[in-house]
Formats: C-alpha cells, structure tokens, sequence
C-alpha cells in the first residue's frame, strides 16, 4: 500500500510538472522575456517540487557479500526557502528527500532500498530580470542514506548546482530546472564499511516570491502659479499638489522665495514692492512619522513655480479745446481724456503758451486776456501715481479784431465847359445826363457826399486886356458852384452834401468824386483848393438866346 501511493504521488508530481511547462515557455518568449534587472526582486523565494536523483556509488549486501550499484530514485520531493539580502545574493535552507521503493516481487536480497534525504544551507546568486532568473548556488549540509542491509546513517553533503526560474505572476514563478551535483559520504558498520556517493540532481517545481527590494512610490510635488503674470501689488497665490503621499504618515511642507508667507499647500506673495520680472517660488513636502519626516529620499519631494511681474503701462492722453477760435479776451474749454491701462489713479495738469488756463481734473478754461492775436499752444499732461506721464497738444486761436475798411473816394462823371457861343462857366443841358448820375447815387447812399472839382485851363487864367484877372482866376470856381446849384435847385440834393473846389488840371471840366462816409476826401484828391462860396455866388442858368447886362461878362 504504501508503495502503490509513493508512486501515484510521484506520478502525481511529474504530470503537474509537465503541465506547467507549456506556461513556462510561453513566459520564456514572451517579448519582455529578457529585459532590465527586475527593480521588484523578491526578497523571499519558496521553492516546492519534485526532485529526481541518479546516485552513483555502491552498497555491500553484508548477506550475499557482494556490492550492489545504487538505482536512480524517482520518489521523491523538495523544497528549500532562500532569503536574499539583495537583488543578488541571499542564503538558502534546503531540504530533499529521495527514497526507492523496492518493486513488486523483489525482497531485500536482491534490490538495495536506496534513501537519500538531507537538509543544507548555502549561498545563491541570482540575476533577476524582467521576466527570467537564472541562478547558482553552493551548500553543505547533512545526508541521511540507508538501505535494506543498513540502518540510514548521517554524513556530510555537498551541493553545487543552478537553475532558471520563470516568472508567472507578481509572487508565482516556475523553476524550469534546477540542476545539482552532490557529494555525500556515510559510514555503515562492519563489514559494510564506507561508501562515497557521488549524485546528479534534477529538480523543477513552483515558486513563491515575497517582498520586494523595489524602493516605495517616491512622493510627487508639483506647483502652480495662479496667476502666472501680474503687475506689482496684485494678488499671487502658489498651490501645490502632492502625489504618492501614505495617508498613515505625516506631510510637512515649506517654502521659499521672494515675498512668500505661509504654509500648508497653498501660499501668497506679496507682490507691491516686487520690480518687474520673473520670480521663483520653491515648494518642498517632506513625509514620514512626526519629527522624522524626510528621511529616506523617497520621502521628500520638491517644485518651483515661476510668475512674472510686468511693468505698468504709462497712460495715454487726448486734448481738444471748444471753441478752437475765440476773440481777444474770451475764453475756451480744455478737456483731456486721460486713460491708465491698468486704472491707476491719474492727476491732470495744463499749460498754454500765452494768456491764463487754470483746471483741475480733465477739464480746464483758457482765458485769452492780454494774449495777441494768433494761434495759442495748449498743453495737457496726465501723470499716474508711479509717475508714470504722457501729453497732448491742442491750439486755439484769438482771432484779430474786425477793423472796417477805410472808405475812398471814387470818381463819377464829369461834364466839361467847351461849348462855343454859350458862357464859359454854364451848365448846359449835355452835362445833365453826368449830373442826374451823380443825384441818383447821393439818393442811393444817404450818408454820401459829392466832390465837386472845378478846373480852368491855363489860358484861362492868364490876365487879358479888357478883363479884371481875377474874374479869370474864379472861372474853375464859378464852374464848381454853378454846377452845385444845378444839382440843389435842379435835383433837391441837399446843399450840405456837396462840396465845392477847385483843382489843378488845366481843363475846361468839372469832376465829380462820391465821397462816402467817412472817407477824407483831402487824401484821395490832391491839388484842390476849397471855394469860397460867400465870394462866388451861383449863376443863374437860362436858356441860351436870352442876354443880360452883367457888371462881370466873363462869367456869364
């Protein structure tokens, strides 16, 4: 019975050994197969499987006095546990145990009971990678071996060997093959004597993989400026985010930088006094048991934030000025419009190149007293409260005083005195046409007056006998008094209207001059001489044909 279930339970064992192989290889040319040294070796290997022995030596049979070779064993199991103090080298305890039932119909005669079964300690190497771990190792230890002859006897063992594990999952990985040669020797009673054994191993089985030498998550930090660009004095708040943090520990954080002030994970800065540029705030969190946070590196964790500080914009300025033109000693309107892009507090001020302004805010009042005439320069200035300034031109103009032209006197008509048969100072009908002219534009402009300028030829004013010279030397007057009379009498022209002189040309004439208001008639005439009208008296004009016996003929 016995012997029935060691079989089966090997049997057992080989078939689950064969099972996993397909598993094993399909690992083994997986693409990660081999790869990087595995950050997560275990620090803990179990290793159970079935072993298979092929001892080589001999056995006396003390009752037929021959000896007997040893037979492969095929029964049999193993296990071993391996610590490793790092991702390489670790001690190994393990134990196997290797017994050959006898077959059905042998006795103790003729089948030696092989039994080969110990326990070693050792040292194992390995090189851990992704997915393979190949491995070697060496141990001593102690053999029990027996047979039907001998009672099992303990002797030394010496084991070297390697092997090649397949990972599976995370803690399961297969051993394809461990392969061992052993060295034991036991010391049997007389007359069996001594015997060496010199062994072949070969072993495969699953194993479990516990701990890991891969360090812990290391902490994360990261840090957020809000907002990233400011102008100075406005609000900064630096926000950090932990990550990979162990809630069953204690986080501590710090920082650093121009104008920083508080803790926790979030903290502002004051911004007033920082001059335009970039800033750097440096976060650190620290985790671990109160009073030791930090102490392993992969417990602290640091980041920076940068935000820049811009430069205020200076502020812009328009100017007008209502009304742009204004008469000496009137005033205007200035207004500036004054902008901050940043709405800093502004301040206003003015100033013109002649006359007075005076005005606060954005509006001011130009005051042209005592400027002259012409176009005026208007200043406006704006200035912020970092004295930050800007200016505007506007103008206005005084214009000149309205100064009413100097009225001249303009020449009319004139009539002339040539006419044979007829005295020389007569006004005769052909000078109506002339002087009815010169009563329609005196009619037409009532504050006008008419020159009247009598003229006499030289010949005329030379002494002849049987004539009183001076009558020669009125004639341009009687002229010029006659036709006054013509246009008085004749024409309602009222006598203060005309002025009567005598000129300079040598002619036998009367010019007429429309002398408006105003004008001086002196500066537009030269040459003439005013008549005495107490002295020359108008004559009486008749038609021609009728005589009269005058004392002075020569001015009929």
């Amino acid at each position: 019975m016995h012997f029935q279930v060691s079989r089966f339970a090997g049997r057992l064992l080989a078939l689950s050994f064969a099972a996993l192989i397909p598993i094993a290889l399909t690992a083994q040319t997986a693409p990660s197969a081999s790869g990087p040294r595995d950050d997560n070796a275990s620090k803990w290997d179990i290793f159970l499987g079935y072993s298979f022995l092929a001892p080589k030596g001999t056995v006396f049979n003390p009752n037929t006095g021959l000896n007997f070779t040893t037979n492969s064993v095929n029964y049999s199991a193993m296990e071993s546990v391996t610590r490793y103090f790092n991702h390489h080298v670790g001690l190994t305890l393990e134990g196997d145990e290797h017994i050959l039932l006898p077959e059905s119909g042998y006795n103790s005669f003729s089948q030696p009971n092989n039994d080969f079964s110990g326990g070693s300690v050792g040292v194992v190497y390995r090189w851990p990678s992704r997915n393979l771990t190949p491995f070697v190792h060496a141990l001593v230890g102690a053999e029990s071996v027996g047979t039907y002859f001998e009672d099992n006897k303990w002797g030394p063992v010496i084991t070297a060997g390697g092997g090649l594990d397949v990972k599976v999952t995370h803690h399961v990985a297969i051993r394809l093959f461990q392969a061992d040669y052993q060295w034991t020797r036991a010391s049997f009673p007389a007359p069996s004597g001594s015997s060496e054994f010199n062994m072949a191993r070969l072993s495969a089985g699953l194993v479990f993989n516990l701990g890991s030498f891969a360090p812990p998550v290391p902490v994360q930090l990261s840090c957020t400026p809000s907002p990233v660009t400011i102008f100075p004095g406005d609000p900064e708040t630096i926000t950090a985010t932990a990550g990979n943090l162990d809630p069953k520990l204690n986080a501590i954080y710090s920082w650093s930088g121009t104008g920083v002030s508080g803790t926790g994970t979030s903290v502002t800065v004051s911004t007033g006094s920082l001059a335009p540029g970039s800033y750097t705030v440096t976060g650190t969190v620290k985790q671990g048991k109160p009073g030791h946070e930090g102490l392993r590196p992969w417990e602290t964790a640091a980041c920076q934030a940068v935000f820049t500080v811009r430069a205020y914009e200076p502020p812009t300025i328009s100017c007008s000025a209502n009304p742009s033109t204004i008469n000496p000693s009137d005033k205007s309107t200035i207004t500036a419009q004054g902008v901050s892009p940043q709405n800093r507090p502004l301040t206003y001020s003015y100033s013109a190149s002649t006359g007075t302004i005076n005005g606060s805010g954005n509006s001011a009042t130009f005051d042209s007293t005592g400027a002259p005439t012409g176009p005026v320069s208007i200043t406006c200035n704006v200035a912020d409260d970092k004295g930050q300034t800007a200016t505007a031109n506007t103008s206005v103009t005084i214009a000149a005083p309205y100064v009413a032209p100097v009225p001249h006197s303009s020449a009319l008509c004139s009539i002339t005195f040539q006419q044979k048969n007829q005295p020389p100072a007569r006004v005769d009908n052909e000078a109506k046409a002339c002087l009815d002219q010169v009563a329609v534009n005196l009619q037409n402009q009532a504050d006008a007056k008419v020159l009247i300028v009598g003229e006499s030829t030289s010949d005329e004013r030379a002494p002849k006998k049987g004539r009183h010279h001076e009558m020669e030397e009125n004639l341009a007057a009687q002229r010029a008094v006659n036709t006054k009379e013509y246009l008085v009498t004749d024409k309602g022209i009222d006598p203060s209207r005309v002025i009567v002189v005598t000129g300079s040309t040598d002619g036998q004439t009367v010019e007429d001059y429309l002398v408006p208001s105003g004008a001086t008639y002196t500066s537009d005439v030269q040459g003439i001489t005013p008549v005495d009208e107490t002295a020359v008296k108008a004559q009486k004009r008749e038609p021609l044909g009728v005589h009269h016996h005058h004392s002075h003929p020569a001015a009929q």
